[in-house]
């Protein structure tokens, strides 16, 4: 049994999609929100 390099792990995860409109996002370590910032943007009003 060998371990994969956690680098290489972190290297090879999908990125981050928004639910609402498909579009891939910028990874933001101290965010939580699952949405992109223009989606998010469009709840507010």
């Amino acid at each position: 049994m060998s371990l994969k390099n956690p680098i290489d792990f972190y290297r090879t995860l999908p990125r981050k999609t928004c639910p609402e409109c498909g579009e891939q996002m910028e990874e933001q370590a101290e965010s939580y929100f699952m949405e992109c910032e223009r989606c998010l943007a469009k709840k507010g009003e």
